[in-house]
């Protein structure tokens, strides 16, 4: 366990900042690395320095379960300065940066709770160390920490008013819980807001799967046959770059318009079945279970390369995959050989887990910037709207996706027309034509 004293006055022992992180010394490396980030981020900063003179969220205890990256320290530190306390706990085993855990807890003073690569039952015991801040708002990445809550720690949901999630698998999760009629407050889909999913999963995706792909296989991407599992915005901008690269791009779908959407984008529309003896490279973004299973793992050329850039690493039936294998080693950080039967070997990826975050720093902090935006505008909203929504799932307000693209719009320079008073009566009335 890790804590930071603060500063306080003279004869008064102040109270340490509580956290569990790998190495309080690795602080200094994290507040550089986060300050580098922070310079593209000028969404969030903006967004900061009116937090930091109106504190909307004053009186609100915010519990954080997301990737514990620079980007991410950026996101708490606005939402500290709109007068929140916050408690952040990792989303994932294998994304949390250390350095950045360490700075945020022995620089910044915000309780962090994650250590990259920790086990299944410390991964829960900080989601438990988060709750146990009795939080008035929660913040999801994947919908773990809301359902702890829901089933094993009931307790503490009088005390939250809402939440918001910021992932698809969450916001599916989420909807399935109110369908059910099982979720206790209200939640913000960040995940749906165009600025978020448009760019996020589609850029951000795209370009940091990839890069986490390269910095564990040094694999040379031209001349290679892709497999992407998926093709929402995630697997739109995988796809777009590999074939960027020079790869041949097979697309597996289990939705008829979007694998006809692949096929006319100039990809290869199929079946994992038809895919898997072709791949060199597999990767996989649906958001379900057991997308690649025994019988593709079985079919897989010799030097297989499987990753998933999902938010769970259950897209990869990786139970069949050991079942399968008559031997197991480490070939690299970050890469898994496994031999079956007649010496072909298949390769995985950051164990399954989101390749872009475990071998490489997931999303630029550039794209980041509107997601998480996003998130601190929508938790100013909540703080506004508390006790006033049903328990239901919500789309982030219109109103704030197109502030946050205004936002940004204006950090990069760029002016865009408006319309005339001519064209808004145009647009309202029916009775002009030809």
């Amino acid at each position: 366990m890790a804590t930071r004293k603060s500063t306080g006055a003279a004869g008064v022992q102040p109270a340490p900042t509580p956290g569990h992180v790998k190495d309080i010394k690795l602080a200094r490396d994290g507040k550089a690395r986060i300050e580098w980030a922070e310079r593209n981020m000028p969404v969030l900063r903006a967004i900061r320095a009116r937090f930091a003179k109106e504190k909307p969220l004053r009186k609100l205890r915010i519990a954080a379960c997301l990737h514990v990256t620079t980007e991410t320290a950026n996101l708490m530190r606005t939402l500290q300065a709109g007068g929140a306390e916050v408690f952040l706990c990792g989303s994932n085993p294998l994304s949390t940066q250390d350095d950045v855990a360490a700075a945020l807890v022995g620089v910044y003073g915000i309780p962090t709770f994650a250590i990259k690569g920790e086990d299944h039952k410390t991964y829960y015991s900080h989601i438990v160390s988060c709750i146990e801040a009795s939080p008035t708002i929660t913040m999801d990445d994947g919908c773990d920490l809301v359902t702890v809550m829901h089933t094993k720690m009931t307790r503490y949901l009088k005390n939250v008013v809402a939440g918001t999630e910021e992932t698809s698998t969450g916001v599916t999760r989420l909807r399935a819980m109110a369908a059910d009629k099982k979720l206790k407050f209200p939640v913000i889909a960040i995940n749906d807001a165009d600025t978020k999913h448009l760019f996020d999963n589609r850029y951000g995706t795209g370009q940091s799967s990839l890069d986490g792909v390269l910095r564990a296989t040094n694999m040379l991407i031209a001349g290679s046959t892709v497999v992407i599992a998926g093709y929402g915005w995630c697997g739109r901008g995988l796809a777009v770059r590999a074939k960027g690269m020079g790869a041949t791009v097979m697309v597996t779908e289990v939705n008829p318009l979007r694998a006809l959407e692949a096929q006319m984008d100039g990809y290869i529309a199929c079946s994992m079945e038809e895919a898997a003896p072709r791949g060199d490279l597999f990767i996989t973004v649906t958001g379900n279970k057991s997308v690649i299973r025994q019988e593709h793992f079985a079919a897989m050329k010799d030097g297989a390369i499987v990753c998933n850039s999902g938010h769970f690493n259950v897209e990869l039936d990786i139970p069949a995959l050991e079942r399968l294998a008559v031997s197991k080693k480490v070939a690299r950080p970050f890469v898994e050989e496994y031999r079956l039967k007649g010496g072909k070997r298949v390769f995985l990826l950051g164990e399954g887990r989101l390749i872009n975050l475990a071998a490489a720093e997931g999303h630029p902090a550039m794209v980041m910037d509107m997601s998480f935006a996003n998130q601190a505008l929508s938790v100013e909203f909540l703080a506004k709207k508390a006790g006033k929504l049903d328990k239901q799932v919500y789309v982030v307000p219109e109103d704030i996706d197109k502030e946050v693209a205004r936002l940004k719009l204006n950090s990069m320079g760029i002016e865009i027309d408006t319309l005339t008073p001519e064209q808004v009566k145009y647009l309202g009335t029916w009775s002009e034509g030809t």
